[in-house]
C-alpha cells in the first residue's frame, strides 16, 4: 500500500460517518466514499495542504448533490421514509459510525430529515465532526458568517424534536428486554404497562410489504397490534436484541428471515415512540451481515 493510499484509508471511516449521517444508507455512504477514493486516485495530492478537509469537502459535497437528487425520489416514496438502521456490534461496523453514538441514533438521523442538504452538511460537520467554520465555508461555498447562520438556525429547528430527557442505556435495554418478552408471548397486558399513552409506531415498508400507514398512535392500539402479530405467526416469530445505530434496538424474524428492524425511544419509564423499517432493500446488509 503506498503512502496515498494508506493516507485515504487512515481517512475513510469518518468520511464513511460524514457520509451515512447525511444520507441514512449503508449503500449509498458506501457509493459517494467510493467515488471520493476516485477523485482522490486522480488528485495531485503532494499538493494538497490537508488531505483530511480535501477529502471532507469532496464527501460532504458529493453527499448534497446525492441528497438532492434522493429528495426528488422520495417525493414519489410510498408511504414514511426511515434511514437504513446500521448493527453498531457488527464485525464489518465501521469505527467512526460508533464514535458519538448519541449523533448516529436512530432518532437523530430520522429528525435530519427536517434540514435542506447544505444546512444538514453544516450541521453534521460543525456540531457531530467539529469542523471549524472557516473549513465548513470553504466546503459549501458560503461565507462563514453565512455557515454559522445556517448552523444556529438548524439547531434552532431541530430543537424541538430532538428528546430532551437522556436514558440510560441499561434502563432502555431493561425496557427493550421485557417489551421483547411481552411482544414474542403476545402478552397484551405486560405490553401496555411498557407503552406510554400517547406512543406513535412509524414503519417504512417502502410500499414492498404491508405496513400500518404513516404512523399508528396509542398504547392500547399498538398493544394490541403486538399480540395480533404474536398470535398469528406463532412459533413462526423470533425476537432479538441488537446494537442497532449504537443503542439496543429489535431484530424480529419470520421463520428466520429478518422481517423487520425496531429502534425505540423512552423516557426511561415507557416507550414513547417506536421506528420500525421493515423495508426488504433496507434490511438487506443487515441480514447479509447476520448470514457471516
Amino acid at each position: 500500500m503506498d503512502a496515498s493510499t494508506r493516507t485515504f484509508h487512515r481517512h475513510r471511516a469518518r468520511l464513511l460517518g460524514i457520509a451515512y449521517r447525511m444520507l441514512g444508507s449503508s449503500a449509498d455512504a458506501e457509493e459517494v466514499v467510493q467515488d471520493a477514493w476516485l477523485r482522490w486516485n486522480d488528485a495531485t495530492v503532494e499538493a494538497l495542504s490537508s488531505a483530511e478537509a480535501w477529502l471532507v469537502t469532496v464527501v460532504t459535497r458529493l453527499s448534497i448533490d446525492r441528497l438532492r437528487a434522493a429528495r426528488i425520489h422520495r417525493e414519489h416514496y410510498v408511504g414514511t421514509w426511515l434511514p437504513e438502521p446500521v448493527l453498531t456490534d457488527a464485525a464489518d461496523s465501521p469505527n467512526q459510525l460508533v464514535e458519538r453514538a448519541d449523533q448516529l441514533s436512530f432518532a437523530f438521523l430520522a429528525v435530519l430529515e427536517r434540514l435542506a442538504p447544505e444546512a444538514r452538511a453544516a450541521f453534521l460537520l460543525h456540531e457531530v465532526f467539529e469542523v471549524d467554520y472557516g473549513e465548513i465555508s470553504s466546503t459549501l461555498g458560503k461565507s462563514e458568517a453565512a455557515c454559522r447562520q445556517i448552523v444556529h438556525r438548524a439547531k434552532a429547528q431541530l430543537r424541538d424534536e430532538r428528546p430532551r430527557i437522556k436514558v440510560e442505556p441499561a434502563d432502555h435495554r431493561r425496557l427493550l428486554e421485557g417489551f421483547a418478552k411481552a411482544a414474542a408471548s403476545g402478552d397484551v397486558h405486560a405490553l401496555r404497562s411498557l407503552l406510554a399513552e400517547d406512543v406513535e409506531l412509524i414503519s417504512d415498508s417502502g410500499g414492498k410489504v404491508p405496513s400500518v400507514g404513516k404512523s399508528l398512535r396509542g398504547g392500547h392500539r399498538i398493544a394490541n397490534l403486538y399480540f395480533v402479530v404474536a398470535k398469528r405467526l406463532g412459533d413462526g416469530m423470533r425476537i432479538a436484541l441488537a446494537d442497532i445505530n449504537g443503542e439496543a434496538g429489535l431484530l424480529r424474524f419470520v421463520d428466520e428471515t429478518l422481517e423487520s428492524v425496531q429502534i425505540f425511544e423512552t423516557d426511561g419509564h415507557r416507550i414513547v415512540r417506536i421506528h420500525s423499517q421493515r423495508n426488504p432493500d433496507k434490511l438487506e446488509r443487515i441480514a447479509r451481515s447476520l448470514a457471516t
